[in-house]
């Protein structure tokens, strides 16, 4: 008895479950899909698929998987077969975004999630991330001197020598320090007065 009642128990709760997944689908969709414009991808597509499973597993009893395609000419499938280094940042960006607003999580950690963009994308990468700050505290890990500038404070990771060890350390930058950080972001450790002055411009705007 026992035994049958936790079964009848499990398998309701497990058809809540799939039912509250199934009528979220479509909101995740369209709030996804409408970060990737903002990011340059218009013509992306997603969708949510659903599979009943015949056993239980720690999260219910069915699976999902998101499917992706970045053109309108590309066929649906698992994300991680068909997006592009820069299309997987974008969409995990988009993902995280989502999960900021439903959560409220106090800090996020974003470890180079900017990888594989650069220029204009970068730029409204940087500006998205930005706007996470209003609610939420971002700590940025970025090698984009576009990202690397929307930040409130701007730390440099470096290593030394020291008796024979290799140490890293982190260095919080003042405003000149942070100019000529940004400058080789831009221009190499030889920068010249051109990437200072495009690297002041990022501070400023």
């Amino acid at each position: 008895k026992s035994i049958k009642s936790t079964w009848e128990t499990l398998e309701k709760k497990a058809k809540e479950l799939t039912i509250a997944r199934k009528n979220i689908f479509g909101f995740i969709e369209k709030e996804i899909l409408s970060d990737l414009v903002q990011l340059g991808m218009p013509k992306s597509r997603l969708e949510i698929k659903h599979e009943g499973l015949q056993d239980f597993t720690m999260n219910g009893k069915d699976t999902i998987s998101f499917l992706f395609s970045a053109n309108n000419d590309m066929a649906l499938n698992e994300i991680s077969k068909v997006a592009s280094g820069g299309e997987m940042s974008r969409l995990m960006l988009a993902i995280k975004n989502l999960l900021r607003k439903s959560k409220t999580l106090p800090t996020v950690i974003f470890d180079e999630i900017d990888s594989g963009v650069s220029g204009e994308i970068a730029l409204k990468m940087g500006n998205i991330i930005k706007s996470f700050s209003t609610s939420t505290q971002i700590i940025n890990i970025t090698h984009l001197p576009q990202v690397a500038a929307k930040g409130d404070a701007h730390f440099v990771v470096y290593k030394y020598e020291e008796n024979g060890k290799t140490l890293t350390s982190v260095k919080l930058l003042n405003t000149e320090e942070r100019i000529e950080e940004l400058a080789k972001m831009v221009g190499g450790n030889d920068y010249s007065e051109a990437s200072l002055k495009i690297a002041r411009e990022m501070v400023q705007n």
